[in-house]
């Protein structure tokens, strides 16, 4: 079944549109209270937002929304979305739902929704509220109307979870690292974490105003923490977006470490404690160097579709722990149940301690193959699969690439853009390879 308003990670848009407004938010929260109450009789949700201006509005919405279909609501304010993960399924609630576009500017937002597993939920969840939203509503009367509270402490309960995933027998004391929540949920809870595990902590993008989220800052600009890295002399940088479940890193010289050569860290640092560590997931857009490197160490590797859910999917079938993305989701699931930057960041914080190794020296053997991603804006209704040009022009390159390179095009899940990637050992032949594939996209 196509879905009309779930994408890749929950529903998305901008503010004041179809989807993102109060009118919807509050029929979205009734149609998936519905679907609650189907399986129990009182449940009882949680929900947390990241920091734009607009999760004020749809917090509202939403809290009336599942009061009306007699669902009890915990309201966790700011709070990241691997925060509302974890309290969902220490409070034992029946679900999690978080307000933040992640990594998208502020006049974006969404929501998305958590087990109470604390785990994405599948497609079929979703199918099943989307058909809740046609029906027409039941109202709750008086005396079966949910009730609202607030979780005081919410963010302390995550800054100790968060702490307890570091090796009690490690410290950060000696370590100076700027830490960029974006502006975003992580704000008054990341530098916390980092500073009581014992590190100096120099804080960017932990002044949010409700309109600069992301905005030159964060997990999307990586190139401001590398600069504040460098100027304060720190000896690490940890960048998050805007709801904290994506992380980059800096060292001291200003390098910025993609997801997924933390990913290869973090299993390396498995295989040197003598860990067992059968494989590692990634998607179709983990760079080739990564692959290639695992298999030449007896650790099996596998491509899920682009998404952090699909990556979590492809590590629960197989039993495995350690899986990501190269945009910073980073998956350990013997640490958490979901994607967390701040979790993230301490594991590789903790090898780099134990190891007495820098990032730059426990990665000296990883060289990631050059990737060109050119986003093409898509017209409405616009069906990039029927551009035979593009479909030739993809055979040619993909032919020419032969084994030394890979081509990816897929449509993206939560904007309106046709992702175009070509990966080659040759960077000047991936640029021109990737260009040829653009020109085609636009020219069909």
């Amino acid at each position: 079944m196509a879905r009309k308003y779930f994408g890749t990670d929950g529903i998305r848009g901008k503010v004041g549109q179809s989807v993102i407004n109060p009118d919807f938010a509050l029929r979205l929260a009734h149609a998936v209270g519905r679907v609650l109450k189907k399986t129990q009789e009182r449940p009882t949700v949680l929900i947390g937002k990241d920091t734009r201006i607009s999760g004020y509005m749809l917090e509202a919405a939403l809290e009336a929304g599942f009061n009306a279909a007699g669902v009890d609501v915990i309201l966790l304010g700011p709070l990241p979305t691997p925060g509302v993960a974890y309290l969902t399924r220490t409070q034992r609630a029946s679900l999690g739902v978080v307000i933040s576009a992640s990594h998208n500017p502020f006049y974006d937002n969404g929501i998305k929704f958590f087990s109470a597993q604390g785990t994405k939920l599948d497609d079929a969840w979703e199918e099943a509220v989307e058909a809740a939203l046609e029906e027409a509503p039941q109202w709750s009367d008086s005396a079966a109307l949910g009730k609202t509270r607030r979780l005081d402490d919410a963010a302390g309960r995550y800054i100790e979870f968060c702490k307890s995933t570091f090796d009690s027998n490690l410290s950060l004391h000696g370590l100076r690292i700027v830490v960029d929540a974006a502006h975003g949920a992580a704000y008054h809870i990341a530098p916390k974490v980092f500073h009581e595990l014992g590190a100096e902590v120099i804080e960017i993008g932990c002044e949010p105003d409700g309109l600069n989220i992301n905005d030159g800052v964060g997990a999307t600009h990586p190139e401001t923490l590398a600069l504040a890295v460098r100027a304060n002399h720190a000896h690490y940088g940890i960048a998050l977006d805007g709801d904290a479940d994506r992380l980059l890193m800096v060292d001291g010289a200003g390098r910025i470490y993609n997801g997924d050569e933390l990913m290869y860290l973090m299993v390396q640092d498995r295989l040197q404690r003598g860990e067992p560590t059968a494989g590692a997931a990634g998607t179709l857009m983990t760079n080739m160097a990564v692959e290639v490197a695992l298999k030449q160490q007896g650790v099996e590797f596998v491509r899920a579709k682009v998404g952090d859910r699909y990556v979590l999917e492809a590590l629960n079938a197989r039993g495995w722990q350690i899986g990501g993305e190269g945009s910073g989701h980073l998956l350990v699931l013997d640490k958490h149940t979901t994607g967390d930057g701040i979790v993230s960041a301490l594991q590789v914080l903790q090898s780099c301690v134990r190891s007495g190794k820098t990032l730059a020296a426990q990665l000296s053997t990883l060289t990631l193959y050059p990737q060109v991603l050119i986003n093409v804006r898509l017209a409405p209704g616009q069906d990039w699969k029927s551009n035979h040009l593009l479909a030739q022009t993809q055979a040619e390159v993909e032919q020419l690439l032969g084994d030394t390179g890979r081509v990816l095009i897929r449509a993206s899940g939560t904007e309106p853009l046709l992702r175009v990637m070509v990966e080659a050992r040759d960077a000047a032949q991936a640029s021109l390879c990737a260009q040829k594939l653009v020109d085609a996209a636009k020219a069909g």
